[in-house]
């Protein structure tokens, strides 16, 4: 490994729940070793309340994210690119690792329905973080 910090980048459709959850939990739990990246397909015009609310319970604020467009830029720019159901949109670079998470969609649901998707992007993270050799932090409650 290089002394280049591993960069991932998380894409779903509108950037506002699923790949919200995974930039916070990887920025989060690797303590800034990682670079991190969202982006959606058609992205929403805020993050997902119920998401936000999630989070918090985490302890974790993302209420000052906003989605962002998927620029084939950053996909580029990304060691690890994780889709969660953003399909054919997303732009395919030789050389990257891709990984398709497939979790339910939170649109549209209470903070209740959230939880459970919440939680297993916090395990799958935390296992992502472990085969990118970055020692996962604690979470700062």
């Amino acid at each position: 490994m290089s002394d280049r910090r591993p960069s991932v980048m998380f894409v779903c459709v509108h950037n506002a729940g699923r790949s919200q959850m995974g930039a916070a939990y990887t920025h989060h739990l690797s303590g800034g070793a990682v670079e991190v990246r969202s982006g959606g397909s058609a992205p929403a015009d805020a993050v997902n309340p119920a998401v936000r609310e999630a989070m918090l319970e985490e302890g974790i604020d993302i209420s000052a994210e906003r989605p962002k467009m998927l620029t084939p830029e950053a996909v580029q720019a990304s060691d690890v690119v994780i889709t969660m159901g953003c399909g054919d949109a997303c732009p395919y670079y030789p050389g990257t690792r891709y990984e398709d998470w497939e979790l339910a969609d939170p649109a549209g649901q209470g903070v209740e329905a959230v939880r459970p998707i919440r939680n297993d992007i916090r395990r799958r993270v935390t296992e992502l973080l472990g085969e990118l050799g970055v020692e996962v932090q604690p979470l700062g409650h």
